[in-house]
């Protein structure tokens, strides 16, 4: 992938997409394919192939999906499997189709059973039930490592799948009904600052443990591992070129409670954190093994409370916007 070639993200502007375009510019690269959504909608496969046949994009970094936190996974679980699917399907096909170089296929971690060995490493995939709140979510994104592995086997393909911790950052979801934990936090210590409140209620027991990557340093590490996939599936024993899987994450985990603390420390809020232990923890624990990552030598660089304060200054300056 060099600063001229064709590069087309889909999802350009999620939080995933518009952090990969960001890096991109930043390192040069010149020819960066990221339509809007009235400009493409990736669920129709008629739209997808026109487009393949019209610009020929050599490199695919497959960022656009349906994300959300329990509630929306819970809530909306059709729409999670049967957009995710839609959307994967068309892509890589016609990745295939229009003989695209790498695509590299951004999946979750919630793939992985919901009670595994710590820290997850890419080989426990597909060895256990998954968790049942996000087990539509999962499922899509499952079928799109097989069908990414499926292709690389009849086709001689090279679709990359690679599986991300949680992730937040600027351009994030900040809507309580729909994000995932982070961000939902950042939004509440801030309006209970705003609002003088006494006190701010956080799901669950604030037991369970999460890993959290920030956006700009997933962005680095997706470039890094499409300019250098050949030399790190080479110089792996625990991935093949065939079924690649790359775990993308710190390899340092917190509680929620310990999460809760820190995001009310940046955001300035000085009542209280209560818990409501009737809803939902989700999975015990979820903190990927990054072992692949470390040999390659390409590891995150932002700290877990800056990453918050870059976040929260960004919520800040768009909700004033």
């Amino acid at each position: 992938m060099d600063l001229n070639s064709k590069i087309f993200i889909a999802g350009g502007r999620g939080l995933v997409g518009s952090a990969l375009i960001r890096c991109l510019k930043k390192k040069g690269y010149l020819n960066i394919l990221a339509p809007l959504h009235a400009e493409l909608e990736l669920m129709d496969q008629k739209a997808v192939s026109d487009y393949f046949e019209k610009e020929r994009p050599e490199y695919v970094f497959l960022a656009a999906a349906k994300v959300g936190g329990i509630l929306a996974n819970d809530t909306f679980s059709a729409d999670f499997i049967y957009n995710n699917l839609m959307i994967q399907n068309s892509i890589i096909h016609q990745s295939f189709v229009h003989n695209v170089k790498k695509l590299l296929f951004l999946g979750s971690s919630c793939i992985y059973p919901r009670v595994c060995p710590q820290p997850i490493k890419e080989e426990y995939f597909m060895t256990g039930p998954l968790e049942p709140t996000n087990e539509a979510y999962a499922v899509a994104k499952i079928a799109g490592i097989e069908m990414c592995w499926a292709y690389n086997k009849q086709h001689g393909t090279s679709f990359i799948p690679v599986m991300p911790t949680n992730l937040y950052g600027p351009n994030d979801n900040f809507d309580l009904e729909t994000s995932h934990v982070l961000p939902a936090l950042i939004r509440k210590f801030h309006e209970a600052k705003k609002n003088k409140l006494e006190s701010v209620v956080i799901w669950g027991t604030g037991k369970p443990k999460r890993e959290f990557l920030y956006i700009d340093d997933l962005a680095a590490i997706c470039i890094y591992i499409m300019q250098n996939a050949d030399d790190i599936l080479n110089n792996s024993t625990q991935i093949s070129s065939e079924k690649p899987l790359i775990n993308i994450g710190t390899g340092v985990d917190v509680t929620v409670a310990e999460l809760a603390q820190t995001v009310k420390e940046v955001v300035g809020f000085s009542g209280k954190i209560e818990y409501d232990i009737d809803k939902p923890d989700g999975t015990p624990r979820k903190l990927l093994d990054i072992s692949i990552l470390k040999k390659s030598g390409c590891l995150p660089d932002v700290s877990l409370k800056s990453g918050i304060m870059q976040t929260y200054d960004w919520f800040v300056k768009d909700i004033e916007k």
